[in-house]
C-alpha cells in the first residue's frame, strides 16, 4: 500500500512563498497566509520566551488558599479568557470586543493575555505584541518626524488585535501621567475605539487609575473592556515572590 507523502509545508496554497502565482496574467498576488505570518514573525522577535509562545488557557494555574481552593480573582480571569475566546467572532466586530486584566505584578496577567493571543493566532487571526515601554519610547524618539512616526504608530494602529503589555509601565510620577506618552495613548485607543479594534490589555494599574491618570484614554479602554476586565489585588499572588 503506498503511503501518502507528508507535506513540507505550512501553508499548501503557496508552498511557503507567501504569494500565488497567476500564469495567465504573468502575476503575484499575496497569499492569505501572508499577513499571519508576519504577525507570527512579530511575536517570535517580540522577546517573548520560548515558554510564553507556547502558553495556553488552560495551562494557567490559580494560586491555592490554606484549604486548597483557587484563589478566586486568578479563578475569573481564566474563565473570562476562556470565555473571550470562545466568543471571539461573535464580539470581534463590535465596540466591545477587547478584554483587560489589571492590577498585582506577577499574577499571571500576562500569561493569559500571550496565551490569548496565541490561540488567536492559531486560528489565523494576526495579532501585534506591544510591550508598552519599549514601543512608547520608541515612539518618542521619533515623534518629531512625522512620517516615520505614523508609519511606526500605523502598524499599532490597524493590527487585527493589539496585545498592549505592562500598559503605563513607567509612565507615572507622584501620581501623574507623562503628557507625551498620554497623548501617543491616547491617539491609539482612540483609532481602535472608532475602528472597533479588538485589544488585549495587561496593566499593573486598576481601572480606577487609568481613567485617573487621563480620563479620555481609560474610559474608552474601560467600554472596549467592559465585561471583561479583572482586577487581581494581593502581594500573595506574585509568583515572583516565592520562596524569598
Amino acid at each position: 500500500m503506498q503511503q501518502t507523502k507528508k507535506s513540507t509545508f505550512d501553508c499548501e496554497l503557496c508552498q511557503d512563498t507567501e504569494f500565488i502565482f497567476n500564469a495567465e496574467s504573468n502575476s503575484a498576488a499575496p497569499c492569505k497566509c501572508r499577513e499571519l505570518k508576519f504577525y507570527k514573525r512579530i511575536m517570535a522577535a517580540s522577546g517573548i520566551s520560548d515558554s510564553d509562545k507556547s502558553k495556553t488557557v488552560n495551562a494557567y494555574k490559580p494560586k491555592l488558599d490554606s484549604e486548597g481552593k483557587e484563589h478566586i480573582e486568578q479563578k475569573k480571569a481564566r474563565t473570562i479568557a476562556t470565555e473571550y475566546l470562545h466568543n471571539f467572532q461573535t464580539i470581534k466586530l463590535g465596540r466591545n470586543n477587547s478584554i483587560a486584566l489589571l492590577g498585582q505584578p506577577g499574577s499571571g496577567k500576562t500569561h493569559l493575555t500571550i496565551a490569548i493571543a496565541n490561540e488567536l493566532l492559531k486560528r489565523g487571526i494576526g495579532v501585534l505584541y506591544m510591550p508598552y515601554r519599549e514601543v512608547v519610547t520608541q515612539l518618542k524618539q521619533i515623534i518629531n518626524d512625522e512620517e516615520e512616526y505614523q508609519s511606526r504608530m500605523d502598524k499599532f494602529k490597524m493590527a487585527p488585535v493589539l496585545l498592549i503589555d505592562d500598559l503605563f509601565k513607567g509612565a507615572t510620577k507622584d501620581g501623574k501621567m507623562n503628557e507625551s506618552e498620554m497623548r501617543i495613548m491616547f491617539e491609539l485607543i482612540n483609532h481602535r475605539y472608532l475602528k472597533q479594534l479588538p485589544i488585549l490589555v495587561s496593566s499593573e494599574y486598576y481601572s480606577r487609575q487609568l481613567v485617573d491618570f487621563d480620563d479620555a484614554t481609560g474610559s474608552r479602554i474601560i467600554e472596549m473592556c467592559k465585561g471583561r476586565i479583572v482586577e487581581l489585588k494581593g502581594k500573595e499572588l506574585n509568583h515572583r515572590m516565592e520562596g524569598l
